[in-house]
């Protein structure tokens, strides 16, 4: 008599487990525990077997009935059941193991590893919020062009082109590391070139060749009425024009007051740097190791909730704000590097390499060398402090005068 599902839920369990039948083989067994599994008995080749084909009541009446079908119908083309559920076992797990997501996160622990810890937290962050939740879980080989397009456009759809362009590339990059690793044989990235509109960098604000406009911006970066941690960086960022996020993630330890020096790994290329520090620079960091160079987490900058945090990415904008700058016309932090770029090179006369150097920008020479943190240091070091030098007397209103020919 065939089972119906009011029989199945009044099924008590008993002392040892025992059977409910069905039609076709089909059985419901019975656990003491009160679990109920459902099995298919059959014939394959002379040989009696059992399938399982779930538990109850996850997998119900109906769709145990529909895999006791399916699993007949392989009988019939003189397929073994069992093996045919192994084999679909064998391929999920393949599947899952090349992954979309299970490569992208073993690329990224092969070929990030070596990066600024800033830039693999972005490249994570992208693929976490705009990637694994469309193609993590897909084979890798088996992505194609239009999965990706479809990705892409929904991260140009809320107005970051930058960043699905960004994210097109990684994509690319965890696909050729597939290859590379015998996981896919096609790179599908390769077909979208021109998909997306052209992406043109906005150049970060900041004041044009102006000595009065600087001056007057330094003048309104003396009158911050804020904390006294951002009031020091917002003063030193111009004096350094390093980029902001390596200005808040300054530590002690990378510090040397005697000396006179900064040394960290550059967040972009992950090469160390080292950046003279002015006799103006050496007494703001020395007025604020009295704040903050006794805690334990050893952030120059700390942050404004807790002092294990450093300061926030956005504190130094959000200062400008504060202040009355408008960070999309007139400056944000990371617009003193092009502001100490121009009138380091056509006010005070230094060479651009020596710039470029100062900058942590990769320039090739005659060795073939792209960057040496110490190249030029004796005259970055006298640029350094002529740049402090200069930008006090921008702030006290001088006049100033070109100087051609330095370094």
């Amino acid at each position: 008599m065939p089972l119906t599902d009011t029989a199945i839920r009044n099924a008590k369990p008993a002392e040892r487990q025992y059977k409910l039948g069905d039609e076709k083989g089909l059985f419901l067994l019975i656990h003491p525990n009160g679990s109920k599994y459902w099995r298919l008995k059959y014939r394959f080749l002379g040989a009696e077997k059992v399938l399982a084909l779930g538990v109850y009541p996850e997998v119900s009446l109906k769709l145990a009935r529909d895999r006791r079908d399916e699993a007949r119908a392989h009988l019939a083309a003189g397929r073994d059941p069992g093996a045919v559920k192994q084999a679909e076992k064998a391929r999920a797990f393949a599947l899952a193991a090349d992954s979309f997501e299970v490569v992208a996160r073993d690329w990224i622990e092969r070929h990030l590893s070596t990066k600024a810890a800033s830039h693999r937290d972005k490249v994570v962050r992208r693929l976490e919020r705009d990637v694994f939740p469309y193609l993590g879980r897909r084979p890798v080989a088996e992505i194609t062009a239009p999965d990706i397009l479809a990705v892409l456009r929904r991260i140009d759809a809320r107005g970051v082109l930058e960043t699905a362009h960004r994210a097109q590339q990684n994509i690319g990059q965890v696909i050729r590391y597939a290859i590379l690793t015998g996981r896919a044989t096609h790179d599908p990235t390769s077909a979208l070139r021109g998909a997306l509109p052209a992406y043109v960098p906005q150049h970060m604000a900041s004041p044009a060749d102006d000595p009065a406009a600087v001056g007057a911006i330094l003048r309104s970066l003396d009158a911050f009425k804020g904390g006294p941690v951002v009031a020091a960086a917002i003063k030193l960022l111009p004096m350094l024009f390093c980029r902001p996020g390596e200005l808040r993630t300054m530590k002690w330890e990378q510090v040397n007051l005697e000396t006179a020096e900064w040394r960290y790994v550059v967040s972009k290329t992950g090469t160390e740097h080292l950046v003279p520090l002015s006799t103006q620079a050496v007494a703001l960091l020395a007025d604020l190791h009295l704040l903050t160079g006794h805690l334990p987490a050893g952030w120059v900058f700390i942050g404004g909730r807790t002092p294990t945090q450093p300061m926030s990415d956005a504190a130094i904008n959000a200062a400008y704000r504060r202040l009355g700058i408008d960070t999309k016309t007139e400056l944000t932090g990371h617009g003193w590097r092009s502001v100490a770029q121009t009138f380091l090179h056509e006010r005070l006369g230094y060479e651009p390499a020596v710039i470029e150097h100062q900058l942590a920008h990769a320039v090739p020479d005659s060795l073939g060398t792209a960057y040496n943190r110490t190249r030029f240091i004796a005259t970055r070091r006298k640029m350094m402090q002529d740049w402090s030098d200069y930008l006090d007397k921008l702030k006290a209103g001088a006049d100033i005068i070109p100087i051609r020919g330095a370094a």
